[in-house]
């Protein structure tokens, strides 16, 4: 039944996923709750909003390994409930399809946490379950469906940036190489001018590239 559900669950499955025998899971460290301490490193899951995790990391990164894994859905079925909340109105699968390079939308709010050498960061690629309710207090777009839950069906990849550097591998090849502009990135990688731009913003401030020159209203990035 809905009521059932954990509002966290995602965050609780990923969890579970990672655990391995002898880790201590929420485990009370250095004033924080850590979703996973294995042996002298610090698992942390974070499903959206790295902004909500500076605290914590300005705080523990000088002095331990830190892990951070963040899931980006690859593939989401979305089940929408009657108010009832048993009645499965409808299921579907969501047209949208998250990327690997969706990290960077996340990366902009600690572009400068993630090259302290004691943070690494895992990226996991899943599908997952969106747990809907048809209550009428949701948003207008959604017609008053109210989001619940998000739930972890299947972890198809899993990348782990120990370096800084190794965000360039998750781009074109020619941003290592060539000159180019946020223009460039977007027709490159079929995706709109906004996201290309958070891309270069999180490139830049962790050190990655370096505007050179400007051409029109257009910066030129380099590799740093």
């Amino acid at each position: 039944m809905i009521n059932t559900f954990n509002e966290k669950s995602l965050h609780f499955d990923i969890k579970q996923y990672l655990l391995m025998e002898g880790d201590k899971p929420e485990c009370s460290y250095d004033g924080f709750v850590i979703d996973i301490k294995r042996e002298d490193l610090l698992i942390e899951i974070q499903t959206k909003n790295f902004s909500a995790m500076r605290k914590k990391l300005e705080r523990l990164l000088d002095c331990n390994r830190i892990r951070l894994v963040h899931p980006i859905i690859k593939n989401k079925r979305i089940t929408v409930y009657d108010s009832d909340g048993e009645t499965i109105k409808h299921s579907r699968m969501s047209p949208k399809r998250g990327e690997i390079n969706d990290i960077f939308d996340e990366l902009i709010y600690i572009p400068d946490l993630i090259c302290h050498m004691n943070l690494e960061l895992q990226i996991l690629l899943v599908s997952a379950e969106e747990i809907r309710i048809d209550d009428g207090k949701g948003a207008w777009r959604r017609k008053g469906i109210s989001i619940l839950d998000r739930k972890l069906l299947q972890v198809h990849d899993s990348i782990t940036i120990i370096h800084p550097v190794q965000l360039l591998k998750l781009l074109p090849d020619f941003i290592s190489t060539k000159e180019f502009s946020t223009r460039d990135l977007s027709i490159s990688m079929n995706i709109p001018q906004k996201k290309a731009n958070k891309i270069c913003y999180a490139l830049k401030k962790i050190g990655l590239i370096k505007p050179i020159s400007k051409k029109g209203n257009l910066l030129i990035y380099k590799r740093s």
